[in-house]
């Protein structure tokens, strides 16, 4: 695979997928967390893991939604190693207690899909006071990740090379970033968060927070590739998923009339976390269909990542 841009239309229309998921090798043995994995394309991730022979946990705010996709998963696929892990990612008291739940629970972990999100919160601020968008997507999976860390690392040690994987599910909407990528004073927790929300938008904060995700992938690779663990980021497709249900009728509009099923939004999830071609790929970029891509010139800054990196460590230290 070229390591080019692809440009906007290839993205929103890109070619059938020359890889899909019968092409995912036997995951026997394998322990994965998916986090949103109650829905969209998280469960459809789960289905084809769990499938495949892997133990799949899902990390979900809401426990009956989660216990009402597990029994389905169960169904659809006769395996019942599929169990459920409490976790908000809007607040990071439970991104703790959910990581250390996993911890008691399992001895090994060797793919994290940071896979869960939202879009278009704009009056509502995560339990900590932090903007929802970039509060849940970036924060909460960089603490969630950190604490799985350790685990992820010692997995890597007795595990074949480059298999060990954290999939961070970003999107194009990267490109919406503001002009310089993070507007730094928008990330501020407290009484300034929801009237920040309203002076930059909804779209310009999402684009921030997807970016973000690009930003800590990245500098994980850096960090953490040499300890076997392989980071990538990637852009799903244009997907029919709830994800949308806070956009505006327009937005949902457009959505609709680009998407594709939420079978196609697993492909790319998949092969970063599975296939072994996708382990030559620590710190890159996918896009739709399981196609390496360079992000937007924005998303390509190890300042800004180092940076971002560091704020987060700052926002968790003692929680």
């Amino acid at each position: 695979m070229s390591e080019v841009r692809i440009g906007t239309l290839g993205q929103f229309f890109p070619p059938a997928p020359t890889w899909t998921a019968r092409d995912v090798p036997d995951q026997t043995g394998k322990t994965v967390i998916i986090t949103g994995g109650n829905g969209g394309i998280g469960k459809e991730t789960a289905r084809v893991l769990l499938s495949k022979g892997a133990k799949v946990y899902i990390a979900s705010r809401s426990e009956h939604k989660s216990q009402q996709a597990i029994e389905e998963l169960k169904r659809d696929t006769g395996k019942d190693a599929v169990f459920f892990i409490k976790l908000d990612l809007a607040d990071l008291v439970s991104v703790k207690a959910a990581a250390e739940d996993f911890i008691r629970r399992e001895s090994q972990l060797h793919a994290l899909y940071n896979n869960g999100g939202v879009f278009a919160l704009i009056d509502k601020c995560t339990s900590q006071g932090y903007d929802m968008q970039f509060g849940t997507n970036v924060l909460g999976h960089f603490y969630f990740t950190k604490l799985l860390l350790p685990l992820l690392s010692a997995t890597a040690k007795n595990s074949p090379p480059r298999s060990v994987r954290v999939i961070n599910v970003s999107s194009f909407g990267h490109e919406m970033a503001p002009p310089g990528g993070i507007q730094w004073s928008t990330l501020r927790p407290g009484d300034d968060c929801l009237a920040v929300g309203k002076k930059v938008g909804a779209t310009p904060l999402y684009g921030q927070s997807k970016l973000g995700n690009i930003y800590f992938s990245n500098e994980l690779a850096r960090r953490y590739g040499d300890e076997g663990i392989v980071s990538v980021s990637l852009h799903p497709g244009s997907i029919i998923t709830d994800l949308s249900r806070h956009s505006s009728i327009f937005m949902k509009l457009f959505i609709w009339l680009v998407s594709y099923p939420v079978s196609y939004g697993a492909i790319t999830s998949l092969y970063a976390g599975t296939a072994p071609a996708a382990g030559d790929l620590n710190g890159k970029y996918l896009t739709a269909f399981a196609r390496v891509s360079l992000p937007n010139e924005k998303a390509l800054n190890p300042g800004l990542e180092k940076k971002l990196w560091e704020w987060c460590e700052e926002q968790v230290e003692g929680i």
